[in-house]
């Protein structure tokens, strides 16, 4: 546990707007486990717990954690109850947009600070291997509180202005998900042609499986939040403009057919696109999708074990391997990964066995290393779960 003191000495009470979100959820609970802090905070969406000016004047630190569509007026709203009220204290928000939420935030006598994560929640305490956009707007005493969370966090830290971190959030998701989105439609219009998504997906290429792992993942959220990237970000209208307008011209050059029409969809596709982009990173890019490849050829094998580790201690995966070394069984991959619960498992690919899948399974239970989630080997016929 990390207890981190505030500019007057002591632990600051931590108040959150819109603690029934997702991440209002999550960093309740990383506060007050991981860092040792009393959380206070009512949803605005829903039961309220404390009024907003009992929250804003009880709390030195004030989070926003509301959906984008109301994040301004829900602020407005603080700013209004406190009456001034808010000197002194440090005032946060996580908005997936920057601009308007920051200057609504700056209406207030708090320091201020927009922080936007670039991930659901994890299932993890912290939010380490995530990127955190942090948009600095006024801060000077909460400075060092600030440094020890963000320490605290884990995550890689980029320093943005407002401004500049919604333009480029129109591109990083406007356009990602909107492209997704359309993906989605065309899916949904046309595969019922071409044999339908479960043939679609055998006959998969790594970019397609890529593809229809993002739409996915979209398609199995909170439309409410990808409604509001969209229509939130003021920024977002004018990529969608032009995304409409490189996918009318690229629909044209197919349409001409033409060895002309050819060789201006390789220059404006391909090649004039590869000039905002250095031949190393390129390269890094495209060895990137080959490491994807390969992952998910692994993922897809069908023969492994996964297995998962209660003892997360130094020798423990090792203890396991000499289990497989005194069998004789060789190892085809190994990748961690975390469960939709967030507990760490090992997802084993083994060559063929020269021992049956069963005895394995038996030896790694009577080792008492670990607990087996799932065993399959489809040349022998069998799986245990």
């Amino acid at each position: 546990m990390i207890v981190v003191n505030g500019p007057d000495g002591r632990p600051p009470i931590v108040g959150i707007v819109g603690n029934a979100g997702a991440y209002g959820r999550w960093l309740t609970t990383f506060f007050r486990e991981r860092m040792g802090l009393r959380v206070i905070g009512c949803d605005p969406m829903g039961e309220t717990g404390l009024s907003p000016r009992e929250l804003a004047l009880q709390a030195d630190v004030l989070i926003f954690s509301v959906p984008i569509r109301h994040s301004v007026a829900v602020i407005e709203d603080y700013v209004a109850a406190t009456d001034g009220g808010q000197a002194g204290k440090l005032w946060l928000d996580l908005t997936s947009i920057k601009q308007a939420p920051v200057e609504a935030m700056l209406r207030s006598r708090a320091e201020v600070v927009g922080l936007h994560p670039m991930a659901a929640p994890p299932k993890i305490d912290s939010l380490k291997g995530r990127v955190l956009a942090v948009c600095p707007a006024r801060i000077k005493r909460w400075q060092s509180w600030l440094d020890q969370l963000l320490a605290a966090l884990e995550a890689e830290c980029v320093q943005i202005e407002p401004l500049a971190h919604d333009r480029a959030m129109a591109l990083v998701q406007g356009l990602v998900h909107a492209s997704h989105m359309a993906q989605a439609r065309v899916l949904q219009a046309l595969s019922n042609e071409a044999g339908g998504v479960p043939l679609l997906q055998a006959l998969r290429t790594v970019g397609f499986e890529l593809d229809l792992t993002i739409t996915g993942r979209i398609l199995s959220g909170n439309p409410a939040i990808y409604e509001d990237i969209q229509f939130g970000n003021p920024h977002v209208l004018p990529v969608l403009q032009e995304l409409a307008d490189a996918s009318a011209r690229l629909r044209d050059h197919v349409a001409d057919g033409s060895e002309d029409a050819r060789r201006s969809l390789r220059t404006d596709f391909l090649e004039q696109p590869a000039q905002a982009f250095t031949g190393e990173v390129l390269a890094s890019r495209s060895h990137g999708f080959e490491r994807l490849g390969y992952l998910l050829a692994d993922l897809d094998g069908h023969r492994y074990l996964s297995v998962y580790l209660p003892e997360d201690r130094p020798g423990a995966l090792r203890a396991l391997l000499e289990i497989f070394e005194t069998l004789g069984v060789n190892l085809a991959s190994i990748h961690s990964s975390r469960t939709p619960e967030g507990a760490l498992h090992f997802r084993i690919g083994l060559d063929v066995l020269p021992v049956p899948i069963q005895v394995l399974c038996e030896a790694v239970e009577i080792a008492g290393i670990c607990r087996i989630l799932e065993a399959r080997d489809d040349g022998a016929g069998s799986v245990l779960i």
